[in-house]
């Protein structure tokens, strides 16, 4: 038997790679709901490549009760009203906004960092995705944390304009075109141009200077791996479509050469370790779109501390960031929770 799953935010770009993520990996679903908001109520979308082609219903009219698993790619606004109206429906909501995850009974999961944390979903029977930038940085660092115990990390990320979603990816085609044809350059989504410019700006500005952005990987991080390593974050939206990139630098409390980190990194879940040291011995932005896995590349001690080792990471934001994570959510809760049959 398999699960009955709504897919809320349909029509939004994780919503739609959720979409395609579980036909891809061919999620056991008996049936499936595309939710959006009334003004895209009736929207076709895809279900993966299957060929079933699903029409939006109305989020403010979806009764949750009898389904198993909702995914919410809807924003705050409407995972604060309807997830909790899911949850009392009986339905598990792993959401992606940012709405829950600082929730201390709402666990904030990645398969393959904490997944033993998923068990505290019966409390609220909601679940949280963290953010893009923090789910690929949790994954590099938590083999090299079970190895050696991380002290501190500097992160600058180097973040996607999908990320500011369908918008934003707009907002860089329009931009560019405009620049090679002469016309006005204008900026909506973004506080200043974004074509062949970096923005070092994401999210609202805190009272510390630090953006909501540098501040969600801070508590997210600390959340999900430990809460005593010390991060400071500055991250940067950068003219890329797809794909964030991070370089990363952390020290430890243990001895871990470069060589010791590698061979670790290899074999770790979720992890590809690309690391040649030479002319394109590395991996970009463009080649990690549509993969699942984080990328880590330039992986190499830091001779100005203690213990201290620096690498690149790169992950595609709307895979591992967003939907595959949230979709592995549901997998870990089937396996471990919700079997069927």
């Amino acid at each position: 038997m398999g699960y009955r799953v709504a897919v809320v935010g349909a029509t939004g770009n994780v919503g739609r790679e959720m979409m395609q993520i579980l036909a891809e990996r061919a999620f056991p679903v008996d049936e499936i709901a595309a939710i959006a908001s009334p003004r895209s109520t009736g929207t076709e979308v895809e279900f993966g490549d299957t060929g079933r082609i699903l029409k939006c219903r109305n989020i403010e009219h979806f009764d949750f009760a009898g389904w198993d698993i909702a995914l919410f790619s809807a924003g705050g606004g409407p995972a604060k009203e309807y997830a909790p109206k899911a949850a009392a429906a009986g339905c598990v909501v792993i959401d992606n906004s940012s709405y829950w995850r600082m929730d201390p009974d709402v666990p904030l999961i990645v398969p393959e960092v904490n997944p033993d944390a998923i068990a505290g979903y019966v409390k609220k029977n909601i679940i949280a995705n963290p953010n893009c930038s923090t789910a690929q940085l949790v994954v590099a660092l938590k083999p090299l944390h079970d190895a050696a115990k991380i002290k501190r990390v500097v992160v600058s990320t180097y973040q996607s304009v999908s990320g500011a979603g369908k918008a934003g990816m707009d907002e860089l085609f329009e931009q560019s075109r405009a620049i090679f044809v002469g016309d006005p350059v204008q900026a909506r989504k973004f506080t200043k141009q974004i074509a062949f410019n970096v923005i070092p700006h994401i999210d609202v500005f805190m009272d510390d200077g630090s953006t909501k952005e540098e501040w969600k990987m801070v508590v997210e991080t600390k959340k999900i791996l430990d809460p005593k390593i010390r991060l400071n974050a500055t991250c940067v939206r950068v003219p890329v479509f797809v794909g964030h990139s991070e370089a990363v630098n952390i020290e430890f409390e243990n001895e871990l050469s470069a060589e010791q980190a590698m061979d670790i990194l290899r074999e770790a879940p979720g992890v590809m370790l690309i690391d040649k040291r030479e002319d394109g011995g590395y991996v970009t932005p463009i080649e990690c779109v549509g993969d699942g896995a984080t990328y880590i590349s330039r992986v190499r001690e830091d001779p100005t501390v203690e213990n201290g080792l620096t690498l690149w990471c790169v992950s595609d934001n709307l895979r591992k960031g967003a939907a595959l994570n949230a979709v592995q959510i549901a997998e870990l809760l089937g396996r471990k929770h919700l079997q069927k049959g």
